[in-house]
């Protein structure tokens, strides 16, 4: 089984702010701006809208995010009845193209890995009934969901049939495939093969201390550990692997399959 580290969600690239880490430990990973997506008006968490909840943080961060980017890619789409209008047959996926579909294949990723998602949040507060960033508190890398893979798509059109995916339309069949969850998650049966976490310290990446992109030192984090080429830019303490990446796929290792099933304890 190879563990697939999968980086997803809003950062100062792509919508210019951290996902909330809401007053009830929740990681609302918030998906980044496309132009053909589903509008963050469609898209609801508690009874509020994305939309909402951004302008909230966005009002308070001085950040606007772009009039012209008023939809979003919602992937992974493991967030069941986050659409306002509920899609009949709707199931859990998650889809990659071109250079990164291309880097997961190369590695062998398959039936039986796991994806774990993770993101840069930072930690709100409620203030007269609107949601803001606690002030003074640093952005952190924290995995907010994750998925046993039972079946990878790769056949155009069996991908289509999962209309209200993001992947289903607007790719091309060329090195777009889509990743489907298992019923149950192999290393603990008691947990579905797909889902979401609240904050608890054991799902923080980033180092204490240190800037977002700084992690915790695990040894199967280190680059002799990965199933590609890359170096820790590090200059102290920490692994740092710079760039806009997407996946880091582990090897196979006792160590980071104990670390995994620590997650689920």
């Amino acid at each position: 089984m190879k563990i697939i580290l999968s980086r997803k969600g809003f950062d100062s690239g792509s919508g210019g702010i951290p996902s909330p880490i809401l007053p009830d430990r929740t990681l609302l990973s918030l998906p980044i701006p496309e132009d053909m997506g589903i509008s963050y008006d469609e898209i609801i968490y508690n009874g509020r809208t994305y939309k909402d909840i951004i302008d909230n943080l966005n009002n308070h961060a001085r950040n606007q995010l772009s009039e012209k980017h008023k939809s979003c890619h919602l992937d992974p789409d493991i967030r069941s009845g986050v659409r306002k209008k509920n899609i009949d047959g709707w199931k859990p996926a998650f889809g990659q193209h071109g250079a990164a579909a291309t880097q997961l294949m190369n590695c062998n990723v398959n039936i039986g890995d796991v994806f774990l998602f993770f993101g840069r949040f930072r930690w709100t507060e409620k203030r007269d009934d609107k949601l803001r960033f606690v002030h003074g508190c640093p952005d952190v890398q924290i995995i907010f969901g994750y998925m046993e893979i039972a079946e990878i798509l790769k056949n155009q059109k069996d991908i289509e049939k999962y209309d209200w995916h993001p992947h289903a339309g607007g790719y091309g069949a060329e090195k777009n495939i889509l990743f489907l969850p298992s019923e149950k998650l192999t290393i603990n049966p008691n947990r579905e093969g797909y889902g979401l976490f609240n904050y608890a310290p054991c799902y923080q990446l980033t180092l204490d201390k240190k800037s977002a992109a700084t992690w915790k030192e695990y040894s199967f984090l280190q680059p002799n550990n990965l199933c590609h080429v890359r170096k820790n830019k590090s200059k102290g303490e920490g692994i740092y692997y710079q760039g806009q990446w997407q996946e880091l796929v582990l090897k196979e290792n006792e160590a980071a399959t104990e670390w995994l099933r620590s997650l689920f304890d």
